[in-house]
């Protein structure tokens, strides 16, 4: 099976599952959530700093935490943003590093509508931006651009909302 996505370290998106939140695939662990919010047809995208590359929001998933409740503590950690709910959009597969380690992620969507909160830059994470497909200054991870196309919703009224923070 052809990855969709390959990043320059090697690592690769290889699906993307719908499947209902309560039943994620077996057989590999799932230690992430990511959260994809698009506005517009802009991608929210943070920059971090470690990787000094523009990523989805998101991040591992603390013991004993759900990847729902890892997703609604990442974004606010990365963004400054709360969002008054999201949505489950399915688990991406991808395969590791060189020793072709495979693991999951849940995958959570967020609408545009009711965001609150600040951005303040910190260590690990020194910017967001709405994206829009064009380059961004630095690197974009294209595995995470590529599965925020994958899990993107079907437009409808929200598509058409301006975006909240941050501008």
């Amino acid at each position: 099976m052809s990855p969709l996505a390959v990043d320059d370290a090697g690592n690769e998106l290889v699906a993307f599952h719908r499947l209902p939140e309560e039943s994620p695939p077996g057989g590999a662990p799932l230690p992430l959530s990511l959260v994809v919010l698009w506005s517009r047809g802009r991608l929210l995208l943070v920059f971090n700093r470690y990787r000094q590359v523009w990523e989805l929001p998101g991040g591992m998933i603390d013991p004993g935490e759900t990847p729902r409740l890892a997703a609604v503590r990442e974004l606010h950690e990365e963004t400054g943003l709360r969002v008054p709910g999201l949505s489950f959009s399915g688990y991406a597969e991808y395969v590791l590093g060189t020793e072709q380690r495979r693991e999951y992620a849940a995958v959570y969507l967020a609408g545009d509508t009711g965001l609150r909160g600040t951005f303040t830059a910190g260590d690990e994470i020194g910017d967001v931006a709405w994206w829009h497909g064009q380059e961004l200054p630095g690197r974009t991870q294209v595995l995470d651009t590529r599965l925020a196309v994958l899990a993107r919703p079907e437009p409808g009224p929200a598509a058409s909302t301006p975006p909240g923070p941050p501008g």
